[in-house]
């Protein structure tokens, strides 16, 4: 029995999707602990193509369980889509497959009517780079005591209650903005509708998860985002609502934090951010572009293109740290190939002096001079390697330098985006 959890090391985007793909086959349990469908998890499973936002990616098994705990913010017209596209795919999510947390929060129609015009009155420069989905707004409500949650649903006049001052409240902020208001009964029956169908897969998520580790299961944590779009620990203000370290596995699913055994994180092998806010390594030139190009680096959420630049150890070295990371898990190695030289930022410089770790100013940070070292690169494309040897020397040599700076061992390599094209070196459930 070991107990995992996968977290991004950089802004999002790494690659998550694929690495939960091949680690529960190991797993009995996979759970979504937070974010809400602002994240997408790209997966590529015999040349069909799947994207999640909020069902953990391990739906794609039929003999796991899947669990949303009640870190995630719910948006169930968005929920009901992909359990209905899932269905017709021939993958039925039924509730002995999908458990919702009663105590998660639901995005009510006027978090993203909120959340858009925030965004659209906030000048040049000044922008967040909000998904627009309500996830902002809905975790503002959870903080301040005024969020609905899944199981408020099941109890109509307790429902009907909280949206009439939520409404209320929330009406005259949009007037304020010159956007249109909502309407307490149109939404009460649409979200109605929504009870009926969610009222099977709603319990104790807290429970379960208990039960099932006291029952010797493997149960694998599934973060959305990266570190640095964390609330307390990312690149404030350019970051996302909730808490995307291991930490908040724990406090986002209701599991006890001394059964975590691993932390696995994910490290794209050159960096990419999509939205605004501080990216030291971006590059603006064609080598920027050809990353970018090769790489497809396209949000799965939004379809933005990303921003992309040099491996920033600084940035690694910070998520190291902060949640607690035993291996990594490199993807994308593949598009590095045909660079002659690469670069990695090993440190920062401003105002003559070195950092080492992340600056706490998203200003600053937009200001430094990244410190970087060089790495041959190489020529040879890496789509058919299945074992570490199969690699070239260089690349080889790059994935043990990034070891070195991390002080984290590789436990997974991904060389492609299929689900085949993946070196497992170390598995955590065997390890753990």
């Amino acid at each position: 029995m070991a107990n995992v959890v996968i977290v991004g090391t950089q802004w999002g985007d790494e690659g998550k999707g694929k690495v939960v793909d091949l680690l529960t086959g190991y797993a009995d349990c996979i759970v979504r602990f937070q974010g809400g469908n602002n994240a997408g998890h790209t997966l590529v499973v015999e040349g069909k193509q799947y994207i999640f936002h909020l069902i953990p990616s391990g739906i794609l098994y039929e003999d796991k369980r899947c669990f949303i705990g009640n870190g995630v913010v719910v948006d169930p017209a968005v929920l009901l889509q992909e359990m209905d596209e899932l269905a017709a795919a021939g993958l039925p999510v039924t509730p002995e497959r999908l458990m919702l947390s009663r105590t998660a929060h639901c995005i009510m129609p006027y978090h993203k009517s909120l959340d858009k015009g925030s965004e659209a009155a906030l000048a040049k420069g000044k922008k967040i780079g909000t998904t627009g989905r309500g996830i902002g707004p809905c975790y503002g409500d959870k903080i301040l005591r005024k969020g609905i949650r899944l199981g408020d649903l099941l109890d109509p006049a307790f429902f009907r209650e909280r949206l009439v001052d939520n409404v209320a409240e929330k009406n005259k902020l949009l007037t304020e903005l010159g956007l249109p208001t909502h309407d307490v009964d149109a939404i009460y029956d649409e979200f109605q509708r929504y009870a009926e169908r969610l009222a099977p897969f709603l319990g104790n998520v807290s429970v379960a998860l208990d039960e099932a580790r006291k029952a010797g299961r493997h149960i694998l944590f599934e973060g959305a985002q990266g570190t640095q779009l964390d609330i307390d620990h990312g690149t404030y203000p350019f970051v996302t609502s909730s808490n995307t370290v291991a930490g908040n596995a724990c406090t986002g699913s209701g599991f006890g934090p001394s059964h975590i055994d691993c932390v696995i994180g994910i490290v794209k092998a050159y960096t990419t951010r999509v939205g605004e806010g501080p990216f030291p390594t971006e590059l603006f030139d064609e080598i920027g572009d050809r990353i970018q190009k090769k790489g497809g680096e396209f949000g799965a959420t939004t379809g933005r293109k990303r921003r992309c630049g040099w491996l920033d150890m600084v940035v690694v070295n910070e998520a190291v740290r902060l949640n607690g990371i035993n291996g990594l898990a490199i993807t994308k190695l593949d598009v590095l190939s045909g660079l002659d030289r690469l670069r990695i930022a090993t440190a920062y410089e401003h105002e003559g002096v070195t950092h080492t770790a992340m600056p706490w100013n998203a200003r600053m940070t937009g200001q430094v001079t990244p410190c970087y070292e060089e790495a041959e690169g190489w020529s040879e494309e890496l789509g058919e390697a299945r074992h570490f040897d199969d690699l070239p020397p260089k690349a080889k040599a790059y994935i043990r330098r990034l070891e070195e700076l991390a002080g984290a061992p590789a436990y997974v390599v991904s060389v492609g985006p299929d689900r085949e094209k993946t070196i497992l070196l170390r598995n955590p459930f065997e390890s753990a």
